[in-house]
């Protein structure tokens, strides 16, 4: 169709055929059952913390699920789970080394399973060559690399459409979802020929995935992102949210690291900088002051001590100065 030719048109010309579903857990269900049906392989890798679904499949593969209230607190026993690369917290780590032996310790797998950007693991960037390495990983074990682009994807980013971008590396499959279709229940997945083909006879179908009312809004969230350059927003007002949020660093010993990319990103708190005793408590307070002010944030992360900053990327330079001046307010306890 002409939306989903749309769409390929802004990843590499490698990852031309696409499926349309209508969420982003159908669609990490899809892009899980590609990735068992070419490589013959069960077992899935993901990262700590992460969160790719409601499914029963999906909560199996979320560990901020299934170690969370409710959970099962330990992972499947085809789910293997790596370390979040954290520099903030870890900075002594060897994250593509932990990544690789990772994988050794994992064995034959269908894919890895990852945000390009770590969303509920706390706003995490992936450190320099990680995904390079991941994929080579992955690879290695006669997987794929499958990059969850949900939280991240349609310019949020600033520097790119697509988050994985920022690394060079091309993922095997890509899925896509959230924002796609500005509130309306949409999703994709995108992968190669040789990939897609791989279900053989067995045919597949959404019956409203793709269906001309999806497909009419999606080519209209392309319009808007390509006609407002929101992307180049993302960046501009990014630059502005991370500059303020640093100021406020330097007036706030509780904020203890700033971090992020464009309109994605998150600052962590901490009772003390050189233990990073996490300020969990103090964050719900913040999260909770902010709300009164017709603010509206969460906290994120294994400690519950990052706060996530992910606005709508329609948002402007007064909404950003606002939204500081009352973050301001909120650390000095006003």
């Amino acid at each position: 169709t002409e939306y989903l030719s749309r769409l390929a048109s802004t990843l590499p010309d490698a990852l031309s055929i696409g499926f349309m579903v209508n969420s982003g857990s159908e669609a990490n269900e899809l892009a899980v059952r590609l990735a068992r049906s070419y490589t013959g392989n069960n077992d899935m890798a993901v990262i700590e913390g992460a969160y790719h679904g409601h499914t029963g499949m999906l909560i199996d593969l979320s560990p901020y699920k299934f170690r969370g209230p409710g959970g099962k607190g330990e992972p499947e026993p085809w789910v293997h789970v790596l370390p979040i690369p954290d520099s903030y917290r870890r900075p002594d780590s060897r994250f593509n080394d932990e990544v690789r032996s990772g994988m050794s310790e994992a064995g034959p797998v269908a894919g890895l399973l990852i945000e390009s950007m770590l969303s509920c693991a706390g706003q995490v960037l992936l450190p320099d060559g990680y995904l390079e390495e991941a994929k080579a990983a992955v690879r290695g074990q006669g997987g794929l690399l499958i990059a969850d682009e949900v939280q991240v994807g349609f310019g949020r980013v600033g520097s790119h459409m697509w988050a994985f971008q920022e690394s060079g590396v091309v993922p095997d499959i890509v899925v896509m979802g959230k924002p796609i279709g500005n509130g309306h229940p949409m999703a994709a997945v995108f992968t190669t020929p040789e990939i897609a083909s791989s279900f053989g006879g067995m045919e597949f179908f959404s019956t409203f995935g793709g269906n001309p009312v999806s497909c009419a809004i999606g080519m209209a969230v392309m319009d808007v992102i390509e006609r407002d350059g929101l992307m180049e927003r993302a960046s501009e007002l990014g630059l502005r949210f991370t500059e303020g949020l640093l100021s406020l660093k330097d007036s706030h010993e509780i904020i203890g690291d700033v971090r992020g990319r464009g309109l994605f990103l998150g600052f962590e708190m901490v009772r003390d900088r050189k233990t990073l005793d996490p300020a969990s408590e103090e964050a719900t307070e913040i999260v909770d002051s902010m709300r009164g002010m017709g603010v509206l944030m969460s906290t994120d992360g294994p400690l519950h001590n990052v706060i996530k900053i992910k606005p709508p990327m329609v948002l402007n330079e007064e909404d950003v100065d606002d939204t500081l001046s009352k973050l301001d307010r909120a650390l000095s306890g006003n």
